[in-house]
Order: structure tokens, then C-alpha cells, then sequence
């Protein structure tokens, strides 16, 4: 009987959309109704329930839940919901619920799809859950062959599916080949056009299809002036040129260059929010690999080294000062100065490399542009270090008026020198050194953080003592 008054109820029990981070009281209801379900073990209750909502809102419920219902509710669901689920999850939280029993579920799942649509929920998984799956699936060569491509590649992100027409072909028939292709392909933004060779040689975008004379060859329609990449180009490669060419799609062409998939719209958010995170852990001193749900081993293992790098910066900084052990004793004023100076420098040094990374994240820095952006990023640094180092002078004078100094035109000479200076050289060795490491094949973000910080305290000290035993001491 209780089972047939509760159905009513639920079928009332929605739930409403949440802004990001921002939970909604009226969800408490829903929140609590289907978490006393799950502990009472009512599956099919649940099920019949959460078949009716949107996978987002699911999702978002899953979020909301205990990790320990989240993963049960998970394995309640079926497999159609559940792939849709895990598609709109974060990877910080599908990499929560992928446990093993969780993978050889979705590994039948996905042996029974179309390689096609295999491949393309693949793309929707992290990188790490997307190689174990694949490696559980040896015997299906199209989703095997994704996982010869190299992590980060084209060739992994890519999806299979595509509209590809001979120049030959009219509007018209495009047209009812789109539409045909409609129920396999989400959403079409251009069609791709090959030769008699097979090799891709323009795109024709939708519009321009819709509204070009039915009779019209694709030929005289398409753009020739196509511009792809090989399955092993980088991901971030793939963005800048996105972004530099203002594309929707991306195709990617094999040796012979012909077309083997395309980088979607979708897959290009994904790549620039991937390369973002990424550039974010590394600026701060944490392994790109990091993740929320790490054990304790993994994150010793992904900070300790950032740590211990940034530890010896420390220790050449403070031998620095040790050396200048004579001079700190006959005027101990100086020591006031050392963390504005490292302060400085270290800011500096951020804000130049900042901008640097920025430059070639998005392609704006170009080889013949360098010295260009190198000189302005000096006289910059230049005007900055000179207003800083004058009002720092300035302070001097006006505290010695209240705090006797000894030599206090000597000493705001010399503080506002070393400012001047220290900053300077910050700046340019923070512009500098991203641009190297990519030269080389580093990634520029592991300049940002740690080294740059470390490497300008100790030219800052180094600096701040030449310029003091100079111009106070001498």
C-alpha cells in the first residue's frame, strides 16, 4: 500500500536548476526525499524517479549527496541515464564515482555502442578513466585506435564523426545528406569537402549551404583556404589555432591528408578549461595532475618537490644574507628593507611572466613580436621601479623625521636604487624565462610560482646589499 500512496508523490518531486556553487533551498525536499529512499534501499522508487529529470539536475543532485549514497544512487542507475550523467560531471567528481566494479560496467556498456558513439562519450571521460576503459576493451579496434594517439593530441579529443561531400556534389544533395546525418551527428556548423584523392580541400559552412542555389557544386561554394591538423598535434596547439582563426570545428586529416575527424565546439571548451587548470596548478607550485580527491601520498608526492625547489631558492636567498652578516650588524636598519625588496621583486617577476603566458596561451606573441614586447616590458618596469623606488624614498625622509636614521639622504638614495633595479631586472627575467622554456618545449607555466618567485628573491637580496654597502655604507 505504501508503495502505491508514494507514487503520486512522486511524480510532484522535481528539481530546480542550481546556479553554480549556489544550492537552492527548495531543493532540501527532493534532496531529503531521495536520500531516505536510497537508505531504505528503494531502487525502483529511485530509478522510475530520476528517469523523469534532466541528467544535469541528476547530476547536480549526486553533488549534493554523501559520497557514499552518491556511489550507490550511481550504481542504481541504468546505463543510458548514467553515461549522460557522468557526461555532465566534472572530472574532480567522476573520478570519485570511478571505481572498478563502476568500469567493467561501463565497459560492457560501451562494447555493446557503435565505435562511433563509443568514441564520442570516451571524449566526454578524464583522460585516465578514458585509457583504463580503453584498455578494457582490446577487442574493439576503432575505440583501441583512440588509445594509440598520445595523451593531449588531437587525435584523443576528436571526434569521429563528420559530414565529408566531393566538390561535385550540389547544395541540394548536402542538404539531405545533413539531414540524413541528423540523427547521428548533434549539431553540424560546416561540411567538409574532399577531392577526387580523398584529401580534404575546403569547408563550406552551414549557412552558406542553406542558402546557395540548389544546383550549386560545392566546389564554387567551399572555402579553399582549409586549415587542419594531424592527429598528433598538441590540444593547446589546436585551441590557439581555434582561437587565432576564429574556428567552430577543427578538422584533423591523417599523413595523407585526409579527413579522420574534427575537434568540436564542445571539446575546444574542454581543452582551454583543461589547459586553464593546468596552467593554474602549475602557477601555483602543484603538479598539473593534481586532483581534489588525491590521497595523502599522491599530494605529498605532486608538492613536495615544488616545495623542496622553492626551499632552496629560500636557502641561496638567506645565504645571501648571511654573507652580509657585517654589514646588517654596523647598520641594522637595512634588514627593515629586505622583505620590501623581495616583495617587490617577486611581484614583478609575476606580473611579467603573467602576461607572458598569457601571450602564448592565446598565440598573441609571435617570434618577430618578442623583442618588440621585451623592450616595452622594460621601460615599464623601467617607469614602475622609478615611481616605486621615489615614493619608498620619500617614506624614508618623512620617517626619519620621526625615527632618528643615521645618513637618512644616503639611505633613501639607496633603497629606491636597489627598487629601481630589483624591479627591473624581475620583470625582465619574468618575461623571459616563459618565453624559453616554450622555445625548448617546456611548458611556459612552470615558470610562473616557485622559480621566478625563488630566482628574484635572490636577485632582489643580492641587489638590495650591492646597492646599500654602494651608496650608504661606502
Amino acid at each position: 500500500m505504501s508503495n502505491i500512496n508514494a507514487a503520486p508523490e512522486l511524480e510532484t518531486l522535481t528539481w530546480t536548476r542550481e546556479p553554480a556553487q549556489e544550492p537552492l533551498e527548495v531543493n532540501e525536499a527532493p534532496l531529503d526525499e531521495v536520500r531516505d529512499m536510497i537508505k531504505d534501499g528503494k531502487r525502483a522508487e529511485v530509478v522510475e524517479l530520476l528517469k523523469r529529470w534532466d541528467p544535469v539536475d541528476v547530476m547536480q543532485l549526486l553533488i549534493r549527496l554523501r559520497l557514499k549514497h552518491a556511489r550507490k544512487l550511481f550504481h542504481w542507475l541504468p546505463a543510458n541515464p548514467s553515461i549522460k550523467v557522468v557526461a555532465e560531471l566534472r572530472p574532480e567528481f567522476r573520478s570519485i564515482l570511478m571505481e572498478d566494479s563502476t568500469l567493467d560496467q561501463f565497459r560492457d556498456i560501451l562494447a555493446g555502442l557503435d565505435p562511433e558513439d563509443a568514441i564520442e562519450i570516451l571524449n566526454e571521460f578524464p583522460d585516465d578513466v578514458a585509457d583504463e576503459l580503453i584498455a578494457r576493451l582490446p577487442d574493439v579496434e576503432d575505440i583501441a585506435k583512440r588509445g594509440s594517439y598520445a595523451d593531449d593530441t588531437a587525435g584523443r579529443v576528436m571526434a569521429s564523426k563528420f559530414v565529408a561531400l566531393p566538390e561535385t556534389c550540389t547544395a541540394e544533395d548536402a542538404v539531405s545528406q545533413m539531414r540524413a546525418e541528423a540523427g547521428r551527428i548533434r549539431r553540424i556548423f560546416t561540411v567538409y569537402v574532399t577531392g577526387l584523392d580523398g584529401r580534404l580541400a575546403g569547408t563550406v559552412e552551414v549557412g552558406r549551404l542553406l542558402l546557395a542555389p540548389k544546383d550549386t557544386p560545392l566546389g564554387k561554394l567551399m572555402n579553399r583556404d582549409v586549415i587542419a591538423v594531424s592527429a598528433d598535434t598538441d590540444q593547446e596547439e589546436v585551441l590557439r589555432l581555434a582561437r587565432k582563426r576564429d574556428m567552430r570545428t577543427v578538422p584533423v586529416v591523417n599523413g595523407d591528408g585526409q579527413l579522420i575527424g574534427r575537434v568540436t565546439p564542445k571539446q575546444l571548451t574542454r581543452i582551454a578549461s583543461d589547459e586553464a587548470n593546468e596552467d593554474m596548478l602549475l602557477m601555483s607550485g602543484v603538479s598539473a595532475e593534481a586532483r581534489s580527491d588525491d590521497t595523502v601520498l599522491r599530494i605529498v608526492r605532486g608538492r613536495l618537490p615544488w616545495l623542496l625547489a622553492g626551499l632552496v631558492g629560500a636557502s641561496v636567498a638567506a645565504t645571501v644574507v648571511g654573507s652580509y652578516e657585517d654589514q646588517l650588524a654596523e647598520a641594522a636598519i637595512l634588514a627593515a628593507f629586505i622583505p620590501v625588496t623581495m616583495s617587490m621583486a617577486g611581484n614583478a617577476g609575476l606580473q611579467a611572466s603573467a602576461v607572458a603566458l598569457q601571450g602564448i596561451a592565446t598565440g598573441a606573441l609571435w617570434s618577430g613580436d618578442i623583442l618588440f614586447r621585451l623592450m616595452k616590458e622594460f621601460f615599464a618596469a623601467l617607469l614602475n621601479g622609478t615611481i616605486a623606488g621615489i615614493i619608498l624614498g620619500c617614506l624614508v625622509l618623512i620617517a626619519s623625521l620621526v625615527v632618528p636614521l643615521e645618513a637618512p639622504l644616503s639611505l633613501a638614495i639607496a633603497t629606491s636604487l636597489s627598487l629601481l633595479c630589483v624591479t627591473t631586472i624581475a620583470a625582465m627575467v619574468g618575461a623571459t624565462i616563459p618565453i624559453i622554456l616554450n622555445k625548448i618545449g617546456i611548458d611556459p607555466a612552470m615558470a610562473i610560482g616557485v622559480f621566478i618567485t625563488s630566482s628574484n628573491d635572490v636577485l632582489g637580496v643580492l641587489i638590495f646589499f650591492l646597492m646599500a654597502t654602494t651608496f650608504y655604507l661606502g
